[in-house]
Order: C-alpha cells, then structure tokens, then sequence
C-alpha cells in the first residue's frame, strides 16, 4: 500500500490555498493540512509549495496518506544528523553560504533520502539557517538534482532567502550551467522556450507538453554550443526558469541529450564507423568513469541580499567531466 495520495486539482479548487485545498481533499483540519505543507512532504507538479500558493486547475498534488503512520523523519537541527562529506564552500558570510555541491548528493530530505543530504552536511558547518523552507528545506533557495554537481546557494536568514528567492523569480540572478550532448546541435545559440510538466505515464519523470496542458508550466533555457567534437559537443546553459530537470528536458527535446543521463540520454553508444579504435577506447574509457550526467552549475551570479553588491562565483566541473572534457579535446577538437 502506497503512503501517499496523488491527484489532480479540479475547477472547483482552482484559485484555491494549497492548504485549504489539501484540508478538504483529504478531509483534515487546515492546521493539519498547514503542518504537512511546512514538513516538506506536499509537492505540487513535483515540487514543494508554500501554503499560500494558489492551486490550479490540472495540477498533479501529492502529500501522504493522513491515514497512514508516517516513517519517522528524524528533526533536522543545527549539529544533528551531520554527514561526514566534506563541504566545499565556495564564499560563506552571515547571510549567505554557496557551496559547490558534489555528485551524488541530494539537495534536501524527500522520500528514501531522510539522511545524508546536503542540508544534514551544512546543518553540521553553520549554526543558523533560514526557516522559510521548513523543517526539512531550511536554507534551500533553489536546488540540483542529485547527479548534477556545481553551485548552490544557501541562506541564513530569513532576509537572506526572500531576496534570493525574488531574484531568481525575477530574472535577475544568473545561473549557467555547462553541459556534454550526444551530437552536435545546428545553432550556434538558441533559446528553448517550451512547457514543462509531469509526464503523462512516467510520474518520475517529466516531459515537454503541449501549450497550455494541465500541470505544465513555462520552462526558457538559453543555450550556446562551445565547442564541437564530432559526435559531441559542450553547450553552456543558462536557465530563465527553474523547473525540474528543466536543462536534460530541453537537451532530449532538441534532440542532444546530455552524455551520461540515465533518464533522458537513451541508450546512447560512441560510434564505430567514425572514430579510430584508439580515440574510441579513450573517449569509452572516459565515459565509463562519468558519476551521473555530464551537466555542471559553473557559475551563480546575484545581487548580495545585505549589501547589494553583484557576486559572481564560478566552480570547475568535477574530475570526472573534466576528463571527458580533456579527452574530447585531444582526440576531436574541431578548431
């Protein structure tokens, strides 16, 4: 028996507080209701909300069944539960931590992730983290998937947050990721601008959808091919909105999924017509040890939330990239 409820908002709930939605979809009180907002564990089209947010018609809600005991979530307090990765912290301050978060890890505790996060390892690194994210999410401003390395930012106060929140919700702050595609795309630049949502038999995964589908939202990528290496090539990614998976959705869309995505990269194989058998051995022996996506947040760029002043910070992809990266350069570089 599954411990949550899936469903689907309908017209008569759309406008509607998430809380007020959830308290008579599942027939709790609103302060019940309220508190499952707060720990996290209610997403709405795959991701958390706040219990202000207005619900829409056709949006996928999940939260866990009242019904059922929940498995215990231990408190996340500052010191508690530290794992022993060890941070690398990129700049850190008494309003701000980024760090530049290492593969493998996720972000924050979710279903079969209750420990070993990158929230248990800064909660064990700093004494104070913002509480607008709740319980399980204290800090977190926006997030990588749990493959994707590079920068994150994190807040300490609840100042802190509410100004990097608006900045990535306006546009102002800046994240650019780089990435290696199977293939080379014919543009030179290009921006991707389609609708994002859950896809329609694959709850795990999500899909480019029509215009204006149930549950979909505006997703805009800014992409720029770097360098072309026969069958591959690097790109560099700069997202105008955060939805999840929003880079590997549009690279798969266009037709250039990124190397090593388990997902969204399909069984993908280094050709054997068009590469001699010593650079293919070295570009196999290579890709064999990529962690995860070959996908990089290199570089996080907004305005200080205190000081006003423009940061940027920039981190190299991690050394398994970065030996793809060298070896694409020495055997198929196209000058």
């Amino acid at each position: 028996m599954s411990n949550r409820i899936e469903w689907t908002a309908d017209q008569a709930l759309d406008g509607t507080r998430l809380d007020v939605a959830l308290a008579q979809h599942l027939a709790i009180s609103r302060s019940r209701a309220a508190k499952l907002i707060a720990s996290g564990s209610v997403m709405v089209d795959g991701r958390s909300a706040a219990a202000s947010h207005l619900v829409r018609r056709g949006e996928s809600i999940s939260s866990p069944d009242p019904s059922i005991p929940a498995d215990p979530m231990p408190r996340l307090t500052a010191g508690a539960a530290a794992t022993d990765m060890e941070l690398d912290v990129v700049y850190e301050d008494a309003s701000i931590i980024v760090v530049n978060k290492p593969r493998d890890v996720v972000v924050h505790p979710a279903p079969g992730h209750s420990s070993g996060t990158l929230v248990h390892a800064i909660l064990g690194h700093a004494e104070d983290l913002s509480g607008i994210g709740g319980e399980l999410r204290p800090g977190i401003v926006h997030r990588l998937d749990k493959d994707t390395t590079g920068l994150i930012a994190i807040a300490k106060t609840d100042d802190a947050h509410q100004s990097l929140q608006r900045q990535i919700q306006q546009r102002t702050a800046e994240r650019e990721y780089v990435g290696i595609v199977w293939g080379v795309p014919s543009f030179a630049t290009a921006t991707v601008k389609t609708c994002i949502g859950r896809h329609p038999t694959d709850r795990k995964r999500m899909a480019v959808l029509p215009d204006g589908a149930p549950g979909s939202r505006e997703a805009i990528t800014e992409m720029r091919v770097e360098s072309r290496h026969g069958p591959f090539a690097v790109i560099s990614a700069r997202l105008q909105t955060g939805r999840t998976h929003q880079i590997r959705v549009h690279c798969a869309y266009i037709g250039h999924p990124i190397v090593g995505d388990p997902v969204y990269g399909g069984q993908r194989k280094l050709p054997t017509d068009k590469l001699m058998p010593p650079v293919r051995a070295r570009l196999a022996d290579a890709m064999a040890g990529l962690g995860g996506q070959a996908l990089h947040a290199r570089r996080l760029t907004f305005d200080h939330p205190v000081t006003g002043e423009r940061l940027t910070f920039q981190a190299p992809p991690p050394k398994d990239m970065a030996a793809l990266m060298d070896a694409l350069d020495e055997c198929l570089a196209d000058r």
